[in-house]
């Protein structure tokens, strides 16, 4: 190869990779802080946890019960407010936004997957996708509901109400509903944690999948060591704090 065409490839590398050092991070804590007060106590539950993912990024939250979790997870959305410290969520400041502000920043960039699946009973699968869509006011949301759904295989249920659907079927209609919008950031509080292994596996691939396809920021809470293991970054709580923090490649 010539100089030219060496210089030529190496240009066209360079500019077709990612440069998350240069981009502005989907999701941004620093120095964060939970405390509640109970009588004359004040009950530590999130101290000084600083963490940073960037479109793409897989993280997995893993700790023993009560180790701050889930209290990282709801601050992380803005579900709640942090006592100190700062969330910066899909760029924007949360702490300096009101309810309806942080409800309509969800709306705009965010998806949830919950371990009770949090389906509508009264909706069908099909209804209960389309709810964000209708909410937005997005036209043609019909279609794009029933391609989602049939990339989750439920083709066949669209019809269904969510106690005729399994616990694996419930959960493929919650993870096209949180990825109906194509968020920049998905939360997932143990998505396989009602789940048997069997049915949880494909809904651990449906969730790494979307994730690549749309480049989407995963980040999960999990008891589950086999699911950490598959996200490229692992955040082991304790206290209330980050003990450790490992990274590797993708599997």
């Amino acid at each position: 190869m010539n100089p030219s065409s060496l210089e030529h490839s190496t240009a066209a590398r360079e500019e077709s990779a990612p440069h998350k050092a240069t981009t502005s991070p989907i999701l941004e804590i620093e120095g964060l802080c939970k405390t509640y007060g109970t009588g004359f106590r004040t009950l530590k539950i999130l101290h000084n946890v600083d963490l940073k993912l960037h479109a793409g990024d897989t993280c997995a939250v893993v700790g023993p019960s009560g180790s701050g979790k889930s209290t990282l997870l709801g601050l992380c959305a803005g579900l709640d407010r942090a006592t100190s410290g700062s969330v910066r969520l899909l760029g924007r400041p949360l702490e300096d936004l009101d309810e309806d502000q942080r409800a309509a920043l969800r709306n705009e960039g965010v998806g949830f997957v919950f371990q009770s699946f949090q389906l509508l009973p009264t909706l069908t699968a099909l209804e209960n996708v389309l709810v964000p869509l209708e909410l937005s006011g997005i036209s043609g949301a019909r279609a794009q509901a029933c391609a989602i759904l049939e990339r989750v295989g439920l083709g066949g249920r669209f019809h269904h109400y969510p106690l005729q659907l399994s616990g694996g079927e419930q959960q493929r209609v919650a993870l096209a509903r949180a990825f109906i919008r194509r968020p920049r950031i998905l939360f997932a509080d143990e998505p396989t944690g009602n789940l048997d292994a069997d049915t949880s596996a494909p809904i651990v691939e449906m969730l790494f999948e979307m994730n690549r396809a749309h480049g989407t920021a995963l980040v999960l809470v999990t008891h589950d060591p086999a699911l950490a293991a598959r996200a490229c970054r692992i955040v082991r709580m304790r206290a209330g704090s980050i003990e450790r923090e490992t990274t590797h490649e993708r599997p």
